[in-house]
């Protein structure tokens, strides 16, 4: 299913997971993220999200959306700090975020960037499907998602370093 899940979306590496929200947490403790680090999600998500940091004792920054639900890169700015180490964007209800403005901000600042894709299975971007753009993306397959396995989740990456980490971390 990993490998089936991985080529769909065409990207190198996927892992199993029991859901997006243990898929989040994986991801952010496989980019190396700490206690007290920032991370920046956005206002309008699922808990999960933001949920999976503090679980972590990541700080979190909320900000802003704009009219389509997702955040908006220009409030993400404003909230960068020195301790700022990840910005988690959502793909609300399927409609991409704005990647191109968002990674480019990352790169500026040194940050991770993880894709929530729990709603947004198959979404793209000038061809490219959502989830691999950033360093890490996670899925849900719960019953309400667009496939399901009755519960249960994948995260991507692209990076071998990233994969062996989190499949060390996973077991």
């Amino acid at each position: 299913f990993e490998e089936k899940f991985s080529k769909l979306n065409k990207t190198k590496f996927a892992i199993t997971v029991s859901s997006c929200t243990a898929g989040l947490m994986l991801a952010y403790k496989s980019l190396g993220l700490k206690k007290n680090d920032e991370i920046i999600v956005p206002a309008l998500t699922h808990v999960a999200t933001a949920h999976s940091a503090l679980h972590l004792g990541l700080k979190i920054k909320f900000a802003d959306v704009n009219n389509d639900g997702n955040i908006e890169p220009n409030e993400i700015k404003k909230l960068i700090s020195k301790k700022t180490k990840a910005i988690c964007v959502v793909h609300f209800i399927g409609i991409p975020c704005d990647m191109k403005k968002i990674l480019e901000i990352a790169k500026k600042n040194k940050l991770k960037i993880i894709e929530d894709c729990a709603i947004a299975l198959g979404s793209k971007i000038n061809n490219k499907f959502v989830g691999t753009f950033g360093d890490f993306s996670s899925f849900s397959f719960y019953p309400s998602k667009h496939i399901t396995t009755s519960e249960g989740g994948m995260i991507l990456t692209k990076k071998k370093k990233f994969f062996n980490i989190a499949k060390k971390l996973k077991a």
